[in-house]
């Protein structure tokens, strides 16, 4: 029996989620809460873009990071700002923290449905090597 909260899926021997599971997932609900879940893909793909931010490396000394909001939504832009610079404030582009906050704000962004542009002081190419 499954209790209020926790998640129903079928799997298979494996212990996979059957293919019936995965072609229903999302019309998932959660057990005794009525709650669905809604997959990526059932977000529109043509909806604009909520905000059109740019974050942009100034240097070795803090403050490391600014925050520009291009266009759209101020609300959503400034929201998103903080918590960009909670992830960024005191990092310089090199630290190997960096890199996993990036990969956070860059899903940030997509889930709010936010363009974003990095500008970290260094030619494109130089960015893909390191």
């Amino acid at each position: 029996m499954t209790r209020a909260g926790e998640w129903k899926i079928a799997l298979g021997a494996d212990g996979l989620p059957s293919a019936a599971a995965a072609a229903a997932m999302s019309g998932l609900t959660q057990v005794g809460l009525g709650c669905s879940l809604m997959s990526l893909n059932d977000q529109p793909a043509n909806e604009p873009p909520r905000a059109h931010v740019k974050i942009i490396y100034l240097g070795p000394v803090a403050p490391h990071w600014e925050v520009r909001t291009i266009s759209g939504d101020r609300s959503v832009a400034e929201a998103f700002r903080d918590r960009v610079m909670a992830r960024l404030l005191l990092l310089p582009h090199h630290d190997p923290q960096f890199r996993r906050n990036r990969e956070r704000i860059v899903r940030d962004a997509e889930r709010e449905n936010i363009l974003l542009e990095w500008d970290l002081g260094i030619p494109e190419e130089d960015a893909l090597v390191s």
